[in-house]
Order: structure tokens, then sequence, then C-alpha cells
């Protein structure tokens, strides 16, 4: 057998050393014959690009449902929450709050051209790949229509602040170049300007239409987005839900984010405590040890900005005589032991009481102010001499204003949330002691956030003492003129100012125009140390404790990195593990 292969195999090779010979090269192979009817074969198709691929859904409790989704009409936390998902911004802010590119190439800067050295133009250069979820292209034309769209006098957005004060002009000399122009320097375009961009193709055509989007569908319901997710679901009282966005830049890992509207903060606990939820939000310090003991979740807290205080409504149209005294204000500072309500209700270290508006923007906040102090006595005394005296024995002090008799009762307003609640019964009788009385009101979160024009309670001024946790627009910069200028004053004539309290002082009006204009960091944190002084004596800012956000992470969730600007900015980055 062995000999017979040989043979064979000799055979075989001269054969092919003659064709070669007879070719002078490679051997040939014949053509294929052509198919029936002459016709020549059909190109290959190139294989298409790989479909991105997505698995797992991430769920989150919310204790609040979202009022809009619209960032023009809404400064509720719930919606900005969201945004991340199908609204991402020029640049991000990561978990140490810097800068990162988004939609826009670069940060603009002096070194690239991006700001002018007189700080009165900034230049973005967008990327050219982004498209909304629908496949339309953003371009700098969707600039232009945000822009018209906060400006236009047949829209009432929540505010047009900065763009009313400091911008002249938005422009777009190319597809990927927008041009925004200043009236003066102004130092917080990284963080106040272009947070987010509406879609001029959607939009547009409804504002033609209907002369305005105020009520756009697209409001409540985004579907054509530019982020990771796109929204695909909002049961109202139930659930929102996104799925993942193929058409993104950086398609997300997930399939979906799906949000549970819960009633409370019991409610939230519960699906933490059953492995319902992976990520829990706006937590309370004392929750802290029995979360983290069932050694499903881990509790982070991130520092942004926000501080849970009470607002004094100053605003003598709908205010209660006895606040536009200030001792009577002082007077209920020092009538408050919010030191006791720390310790009892939260975890002193995590919640220390603070000072001022700043206390969490580090880089501002006051070297010198304390917080107020817990003084009964002396509160009593400042009463007597403001002449509000129990002259009836019901244990509420009381004055004669204008012939009529007038009991030192007051409005105090917040939200459902049940650690609040509790503040509001410590407080009632707190303030007992000293001979205030006090109506507790509780409003559902819809209707506590609402605009002016929506009957918002704050908004129209139904209260004296308002609490809830807050945070300047534009964190991590300190500008927040939009709160406490008097021409932001809210009222029937201007709906979407930003100043609920009524509150009006030229000096902080004075102060607040010169620290936009500053570019120098340690001079414009003189003067906001200035601005704290003089809200200090006024008492219209009651600080109750810093607040960072604390938020539940599931052990099956992983790569989750917080940030306290965009809290869910690295969501594309989101995976789960069972």
């Amino acid at each position: 057998m062995k000999q017979k292969f040989f043979v064979l195999l000799a055979l075989l090779v001269l054969v092919s050393m003659l064709m070669t010979a007879c070719g002078g090269g490679a051997v040939e192979t014949p053509a294929s014959e052509p198919p029936a009817g002459g016709q020549e074969p059909a190109p290959v198709e190139p294989a298409a690009p790989a479909q991105p691929t997505f698995s797992g859904t991430v769920t989150i409790t919310f204790t609040q449902e979202p009022d809009n989704l619209n960032p023009m009409y809404t400064d509720m936390s719930f919606s900005g929450y969201l945004r991340p998902f199908y609204l991402k911004p020029s640049w991000d802010f990561d978990e140490n709050a810097k800068p990162i590119p988004v939609l826009a190439k670069e940060i603009p800067s002096v070194d690239n051209g991006g700001l002018s050295a007189d700080g009165k133009s900034v230049t973005i250069k967008l990327r050219d790949d982004i498209t909304w979820s629908d496949g339309e292209p953003l371009t700098a034309d969707d600039y232009v229509f945000t822009y018209d769209m906060i400006m236009s006098d047949k829209n009432v957005p929540l505010s047009r602040y900065p763009y009313e004060d400091y911008v002249t002009s938005v422009e777009a000399p190319d597809p990927t170049t927008v041009v925004i122009t200043f009236n003066k320097p102004f130092a917080a375009w990284l963080t106040s300007l272009f947070y987010w961009v509406l879609p001029k193709h959607i939009l547009q055509p409804v504002f033609e239409a209907d002369g305005t989007i105020d009520n756009a569908e697209w409001n409540r319901n985004p579907t054509v987005g530019v982020g990771p997710f796109m929204l695909s679901e909002w049961e109202t009282g139930s659930h929102l839900a996104f799925k993942a966005n193929p058409n993104w830049i950086q398609p997300p890992k997930l399939e979906q984010v799906f949000i549970r509207i819960v009633p409370d903060d019991a409610a939230q606990e519960a699906a933490i405590f059953a492995g319902d939820t992976d990520i829990g939000v706006f937590l309370s310090s004392d929750q802290i040890d029995k979360l983290e003991a069932t050694g499903k979740v881990k509790v982070v807290a991130v520092t942004s900005g926000y501080n849970e205080a009470w607002f004094l409504n100053v605003n003598p149209d709908t205010t209660h005589p006895a606040m536009l005294d200030v001792n009577v204000r002082k007077a209920i500072a020092l009538a408050t032991d919010r030191f006791t309500i720390v310790n009892d209700l939260l975890k002193a270290e995590i919640n220390p009481v603070n000072v001022t508006y700043w206390d969490m923007t580090p880089p501002y906040q006051t070297d010198t102010l304390k917080p107020y102090p817990y003084d009964p006595e002396q509160a009593k005394q400042l009463l007597d001499a403001a002449g509000w005296i129990d002259s009836d024995g019901d244990g509420i002090r009381d004055k004669v204003i204008d012939g009529k008799k007038v009991d030192l009762k007051l409005r105090y307003i917040t939200n459902q949330r049940e650690l609040r609640k509790n503040v509001q019964a410590v407080v009632e009788q707190q303030w007992k002691l000293v001979g205030i009385g006090v109506e507790l009101i509780n409003y559902s979160s819809d209707v506590f956030w609402n605009s002016y024009n929506d009957g918002g309670p704050q908004a129209q001024g139904l209260y004296e003492i308002a609490e809830f946790s807050s945070v300047q627009d534009s964190y991590p910069d300190p500008d927040a003129s939009s709160g406490w200028t008097c021409d932001q004053i809210t009222s029937a004539d201007n709906p979407e100012g930003g100043n609920n309290q009524g509150y009006c002082n030229p000096e902080i009006d004075k102060l607040m125009a010169e620290q936009a204009t500053t570019l120098d960091p340690v001079k414009r944190k003189e003067l906001y140390n200035q601005i704290e002084q003089i809200i200090y004596d006024d008492y219209v800012y009651i600080g109750m404790w810093k607040d960072p956000d604390l938020w539940s992470v599931s052990s099956r969730l992983k790569n989750v990195k917080f940030s306290g600007v965009y809290p869910f900015w690295n969501a594309y980055e989101w995976e789960v593990t069972d």
C-alpha cells in the first residue's frame, strides 16, 4: 500500500509542475458559469456593523413623581434626576464635579479659543456624529431654538435666568458651531448655559401651530431625546420606563431603567429591604445603619450643594404681618432647637446644622458665621419687645393691628416627606414654649413645587415658613441670583420669577450683579461672604441641616458613579449581575 501511495503522489507532483510551466504563474480557476438568462451574479453586500446588545433592567424608586420632563418648566429634583437618561447636556460633570464634553467636542476655554479673552462670548464646537433618538442630527440650530423658546414671551418658562440678564444672542454660523454672546462677562456660564437642549424638529411645529410650547405633549412624553435611553412609558402614579437608545454615541449596557413611584419613604425602605429596587433615592441618614445591615446594599453620600432649610416669606402682599419684623424672624430662629432635631432624627456627623445657603458649596461658604443658637428665653424677650403678647391666655401671642387682634399663628408648609412631617411635629412643641402658634400644612410634591400659574403654594406666597432642600441652579458654581434679587420676586406680573420669598434688599442686588461678572474666584468669594452676612442678619433663611445626597445601591448593580451635579451621569456604563 505504501508503494502505490508514493507512485500516485509522484504523478500528481509531475502534473502540477507541467501546468505551472504552461501557465507561467499560479493555477487559474475557470470562471463560473453565469446564471440562466445571462444575468451577472448579485454583488455581495458588506456585513452590517454589529448592533449593540443590551441586557438587564435597573429599578430605581422615587418617593415623588416628576411634575414635568421639559426642563423649561421644572426645577424639581426628581425631574432633574432623570435628565441624564434622555437629555444629555453640552458637558457632563463627573463624580469629582469636573466637566466632561458630551454634545460638545471640548470644554470652551481661552486656550482653545472657545472663551473670549474678555469673557463676553463662548463658542461651543459640537460633535458631528450625535443624533436625536429618532435619527435626526443634533445641530447648532437646536441650541438657537432652545434659546428662542426660553426667551419667547409666548412661553412661560420657570425662569429665563441667566439668558435674559446676560445673553444678547445665540447664533449658529454652521451646523456644529454655537456662539453665545454676553452683554458683560458672566462667571457662571459653564454651569448655567445649555444644561439641556430642546429638539427643534419636534417642538417647532408645535410652537408654530399653537403659538406656545407650554402645553406640548413632549413636555411629559419626551420619547425623542438625546441620550443613552428613551422614555418608553409613563403611567401616572405608578412608573416611568426608559429603554436603551441604540443610536447614542455611547450605547448603554442596560436594556431598561425602570422608575417605580412609591407613596412615601416607608414604602421605599420596604422595597430596598425586599431587594425590589437597585437604587434608593433621597434617603435620610437615620436609615443608613439598618439598610446596610441587610448586606444587600451600600449607602453612598455625595455632596451636591443641597441644604435643608426654612425660607421665610417676607412679601407684604402675602405673608403674616409679624414676618415683616426682623426681630420676630430672629425670635423664630432662636425658638427652634435645630441641634436636637438633627441629633434625634438624623446622624449629626452627616447632617450638621448649616448656616447659609452656600454651606455645601465649599469654596464659597462662610468662614466666620455660626448657626443661630437655641435660646427660647431671648426669643420671648424679642417677641415681647415687638408687641406680641398673649392677651387672652390661650397660649398664642397676639397683637392689635389696624384695630384688629391678630394671632401669631404661622403657616408652616412642606411636602409629604415623613422626615419633614416629624420635624414639623417637633417644631410645633418647641414654638408652643414661646407662644408661637403654627398651622402645619403638607402638600403632595406635584402641588408643592408648582409654578405660580399652576397655583403653587410657594410661588403664590401661601406660607410663612417653607421647608425643603435646595441648591443653586448653577451648582457647583455659587451663582444664585435668580432666587435672591428684587427683580425675581414671583407675582402675577412676574410668574416665572425665582424669588418666592418676596425678599428685596438693594445691597444684595448690587452684590449679586457684581459677583456674576467677577471672574476672579478669590474676589468672588469675598462678595459671597458679604451676601451671606446680609442674609444672615436679615433672618430670611434659617438653615436646618447640610443635606448631601444619600443613595442606596444594590450589590447586583455595578459601575455606578454618582455625581453631585448629574447624579445618573454615567448610566450608560451601569451593569447588573445576578
